[in-house]
């Protein structure tokens, strides 16, 4: 990859900087820091600028000046749509933050979101490694296909073969969320008649005690094999045991996956006793 923008990106400041403050007064040296810092992070700025020519001139631009362009969710990893790009296309999504494409039949550059306001914010860029492809990382603020989908891609090729009408909810998942999307199912059914015993999974939507204290017995077991040098299949088959309780859990709080791996993200930059000391204060 010639090139990575990133939507939580921390300022290297150069050695001496604190020292900027050094002679102002107590009352003046927040506004020193301040202004210090915006000097600096002008300088950074102006020195990414000054690269993105040369990261335009690596892409292997196609006879028309085009490049495949792939929006992925940089939570969930879902792919929302593809497009094209051009230099210009992926010069303005560097410098807006704003995935922006090159549409063939208008021949002229368009910013997903610009009319329905469902805009996908860049977090990450990436080019593949013959540099003629690119995948532009990013957190969609709606639905990305204008039928009103979460995604492009819900006609899977097995119900088509199947002879079955495409599910606007029938998107491509993996498995993290072929598993929420199917507790999802089975919270629906609740209220359903259905002749046998409940699902294992409709148990626990069932009995709040019953969920938590399977999540405690699987943590346990889950530590156990750290704790006994169990085999690393046994670590990863409790893993999964407390991962699935969990999104059953979720699931009954309301709680998609999505919003807890954005919690996730929004941490990568921060430290852990940081963190801990920002949810006392708040």
């Amino acid at each position: 990859m010639a090139y990575s923008f990133h939507c939580v990106q921390p300022l290297s400041y150069p050695k001496g900087f604190l020292s900027l403050s050094a002679g102002c007064s107590r009352s003046q040296r927040s506004s020193c820091l301040v202004n210090a810092s915006s000097e600096i992070k002008r300088d950074v700025d102006l020195s990414l600028q000054a690269k993105i020519p040369s990261l335009l001139d690596s892409v292997k631009w196609d006879e028309k000046g085009l490049a495949v362009a792939i929006a992925q969710n940089v939570d969930t990893g879902a792919i929302l749509m593809q497009g094209f790009a051009n230099r210009d296309a992926l010069s303005k999504t560097l410098s807006t933050g704003k995935a922006t494409f090159f549409s063939r039949s208008r021949s002229s550059l368009w910013t997903k979101g610009e009319t329905s306001m469902n805009f996908i914010n860049i977090c990450d860029i990436f080019l593949d490694c013959d540099r003629d492809s690119i995948i532009y990382l990013g957190k969609p603020d709606g639905p990305t296909c204008h039928t009103g989908a979460e995604t492009c891609y819900y006609s899977s090729v097995s119900d088509l073969l199947g002879n079955s009408e495409a599910q606007q909810n029938d998107l491509a998942m993996s498995t993290l969320y072929s598993l929420e999307s199917t507790i999802s199912k089975r919270r629906a059914e609740l209220g359903e008649l259905v002749e046998g015993k409940p699902s294992w999974t409709k148990r626990l939507l069932l009995d709040d005690k019953l969920l938590c204290s399977k999540i405690r017995e699987e943590a346990d077991e889950l530590c156990r094999t750290l704790e006994d040098d169990e085999d690393k299949s046994r670590t990863a088959s409790e893993m999964a045991d407390v991962l699935y309780h969990s999104m059953v859990l979720l699931n009954l709080r309301g709680v998609a996956m999505e919003d807890v791996l954005e919690i996730l993200r929004k941490r990568f930059s921060q430290s852990g006793i940081d963190e801990k000391r920002s949810r006392k204060l708040g």
